[in-house]
C-alpha cells in the first residue's frame, strides 16, 4: 500500500511581511503533479492546515482548491487529515461524517468522553488490512474526560499513553498513526531537538510525548515539528513543513514522504519527493559589494560582514533593488584593535547635528526647512 505523508502547511502564514500565498500555490501544484504520477492509495496530512484558528478567506479557498487538485489527480485515494495546535478543532471536524462518505475524513477533534475512541479508517491491499488512527492534537485537559476522572491532571505525555491504552490496536495487523504532537525520542532531551522559529514551542516543554507509546504501529506520520526528522525509528518521521517559513530553516530540503507498506513485519519503504521552491528562503553572510552581485527574487537575509563603516546613504534603498524580498538586513561588527574595551556614554549631539552628519550636502534653504520641522516636532529642540 502506497502513502504520502505531508503535514504542517500552515496556509495563510507570512514570512516577515511577505505574504507566501503563491509560494504555497506552487508547492500544492508540485504535490498535485506527485499525486498523478505516483497514485498513492492514502494521503495523511498531520495537521496545521491553516497557520491560524481562524483563517482568512482566501486561505480557506487555497485548502479547498489543493483538496480539489489532490482529488483530482488520483483515480481512487482516501485522504485522511487530523487538525493541528494551529488549527481550530471545530473547524476541522466540521462535515467529517459527510466528507468521510467521499473518502475525505477531516478530524479535527480527539476523544473527549469515555464512549468515544481515536477514529480509525481501515484500507485493504493483498497483504490484508491496513488500520489508520487518526489523532488531531490532544490537550490533557480535552481528552482527559475519555477517562471518567474529570479532576484529575495530567501531562501530556501521560494523557496520550492513556489514550492509547484505552484502544484495542490488533498488532497482527497493520497499523498506521496520524498525529500530531510532540513525540520525543526515548532517553532525548527537549533541548536536544533543535526547533524552528516558526514553531510554537511550549514553555518547560511541558508537550513532550514519550515516543515508546508509538511502538504498536507500523508507520506513523507525524506533524508539529517544523524539519524532517525521525522519531527514534525510521518508521516514526515527521515530514516537516513545504516551504521554509522562518530563516531558521533556509537550509533544509523540503518535501513529503512516500511511504510502501508490504507485508506485516516488513520494514516500510520510504522515499522523499522533494519540493522545488519559486524563491528560496535564504541567508547571505558577506560584504556589502559581493551581496550586491548575488541578486535575486529570493527571500533574503543579508548579512552584512564589512569590517570598515559603510557610509552609504541608500544602503538600503540600494539591497532592496538588488533583492525585491529581502527579508532583513543585520551587520556583523568585529572588533578592532585599538578600541577601547570599554563602551563610554556618548556626547548629546542635537537632532540637527545628528541630521547634518548623514545629509551633510544641504543647502541653506534645506537647512533652514530642515530647522522648522524639527522645531515643529520637537518643540524647539532643533539645535
Amino acid at each position: 500500500m502506497r502513502l504520502f505523508h505531508l503535514s504542517d502547511l500552515h496556509i495563510g502564514i507570512r514570512l516577515y511581511n511577505h505574504d507566501l500565498r503563491e509560494e504555497q500555490e506552487y508547492l500544492f501544484a508540485q504535490i498535485a503533479d506527485y499525486v498523478k504520477k505516483y497514485q498513492p492509495d492514502a494521503i495523511l496530512i498531520a495537521g496545521d492546515i491553516y497557520d491560524k484558528a481562524v483563517p482568512s478567506a482566501d486561505a480557506v479557498q487555497l485548502f479547498d482548491r489543493f483538496l480539489e487538485s489532490l482529488y483530482s489527480a488520483a483515480g481512487k485515494v482516501e485522504i485522511m487529515i487530523v487538525s493541528g495546535n494551529h488549527d481550530s478543532a471545530q473547524r476541522i471536524d466540521y462535515l467529517n461524517f459527510l466528507l468521510s462518505k467521499q473518502r475525505v475524513h477531516m478530524v479535527g477533534i480527539p476523544p473527549r468522553r469515555p464512549e468515544e475512541y481515536i477514529e480509525r479508517v481501515t484500507l485493504r491491499d493483498e497483504h490484508g488490512a491496513v488500520n489508520f488512527y487518526l489523532l488531531p492534537f490532544s490537550k490533557p485537559s480535552v481528552v482527559r474526560g475519555t477517562f471518567d476522572e474529570s479532576d484529575t491532571v495530567y501531562s501530556y505525555n501521560e494523557a496520550i499513553h492513556r489514550l492509547f491504552a484505552r484502544e484495542h490496536i490488533d498488532e497482527r495487523e497493520r497499523n498506521v498513526l496520524v498525529s500530531h504532537q510532540f513525540y520525543l525520542p526515548m532517553g532525548k532531551k527537549p533541548e536536544e531537538i533543535a526547533r524552528m522559529e516558526s514553531e510554537i514551542t511550549a514553555v518547560g516543554n511541558v508537550d513532550v510525548v514519550w515516543s515508546d507509546v508509538l511502538a504498536p504501529f507500523d508507520y506513523a506520520a507525524l506533524g508539529h515539528i517544523h524539519k524532517p526528522m525521525t522519531v527514534g525509528e525510521n518508521r516514526f518521521r515527521y515530514c516537516g513543513t513545504p516551504y521554509a517559513y522562518s530563516v531558521s530553516e533556509a537550509n533544509q530540503e523540503k518535501g513529503i514522504l512516500m511511504v510502501s507498506l508490504g507485508k506485516k513485519g516488513e520494514e516500510p519503504e520510504i522515499v522523499k519527493l522533494p519540493l522545488v521552491p519559486k524563491r528560496k528562503v535564504m541567508v547571505l553572510e558577506d560584504t556589502f559589494e559581493n551581496v550586491l552581485r548575488k541578486a535575486s527574487e529570493d527571500y533574503v537575509q543579508v548579512i552584512l560582514t564589512d569590517d570598515r563603516d559603510l557610509e552609504i546613504f541608500d544602503l538600503q534603498e540600494r539591497i532592496a533593488m538588488a533583492f525585491p524580498n529581502k527579508l532583513e538586513i543585520k551587520r556583523i561588527f568585529t572588533r578592532r584593535e585599538g578600541l577601547p574595551d570599554e563602551v563610554t556614554e556618548p556626547v548629546y549631539t542635537s537632532p540637527y547635528d545628528l541630521i547634518c552628519q548623514f545629509i551633510p550636502e544641504m543647502d541653506d534653504e534645506e537647512r533652514e526647512i530642515m530647522i522648522s520641522v524639527i522645531n515643529e516636532a520637537t518643540g524647539g529642540a532643533a539645535t
